[in-house]
Formats: C-alpha cells, sequence, structure tokens
C-alpha cells in the first residue's frame, strides 16, 4: 500500500533539494508525464525556497488527492514568517521583495492547475497548489 501524503521540512538548502526530489518520486507514482512532472517540481521548488527564505522555514505537506475524473498531487507551503503585506503586489510578473527575479509566486501559479494563497502580516503565509493528471 502506497503512503497518500505526509510531510517534508523546509528549514535548509538541503530540504529544498529533498522536498524537489520528493515531489519528483510522487509525480512519478502517480503516472505524470515529464513536461507534468518538470512543472510541479519547479512550482514546488519555487515555493519551498519562498518558504525557507521569507518564511524563514516552513513546512511541505503532500497528499495524492483525487476527484470522480482524475488524480492530482496537493502541495501546501506553510511557514510562521511575517506573511506579504501586500498581495496583489506580490502577484505582480516581475515584483520582488528580494533579490530574485520576481516570478516565485507568479511562475507557480502558471506551472500548475490550482494556486490558493493565505497570507497574514505576521502570520505567516500558506501556498497550496494542485496538479492533476
Amino acid at each position: 500500500m502506497s503512503v497518500t501524503n505526509g510531510e517534508a521540512p523546509l528549514r535548509s538548502e538541503h530540504d529544498i533539494v529533498l522536498a524537489r526530489q520528493l515531489v519528483r518520486k510522487l509525480t512519478q507514482e502517480l503516472g505524470f508525464s515529464l513536461v507534468d512532472q518538470t512543472k510541479m517540481v519547479t512550482a514546488a521548488s519555487e515555493l519551498a525556497r519562498n518558504a525557507l527564505i521569507y518564511g524563514r522555514g516552513g513546512t511541505m505537506i503532500w497528499e495524492k488527492t483525487a476527484d470522480s475524473e482524475r488524480r492530482g498531487l496537493k502541495l501546501l507551503f506553510a511557514d510562521e514568517g511575517p506573511g506579504i503585506p501586500d498581495l496583489n503586489l506580490a502577484m505582480t510578473d516581475g515584483w520582488t521583495s528580494g533579490h530574485g527575479l520576481g516570478m516565485g509566486l507568479t511562475g507557480a501559479k502558471r506551472l500548475v492547475n490550482d494556486f490558493n494563497i493565505d497570507t497574514k502580516v505576521g502570520g505567516g503565509t500558506r501556498v497550496t497548489i494542485v496538479r492533476w493528471k
């Protein structure tokens, strides 16, 4: 019997590598195409890095999910960092609060089928993504 959910810490660069490897393995188990595997791994990498850098570390919670017509992988990236003061600005292509390219959140959103972000100043950020097969 395969595991359908779990979590992984995001406390170091090594944890980001491990999260990428885990997402690759999960998408392979679900039978995703190589292109869809790459999209989900890339989105996960961006969001894991955001949780580490801007959220001061966090957790990636994963779940193999299904509805009546399809199977997918759902990932939740949660941190207890400072939150995002202006979500609309943060979701603008090219905007960055650091030294990146400003493609993390918006890039991740384009790579997945479902994207949801919940943030509270002083209360952390939670980003949920789903990629369906």
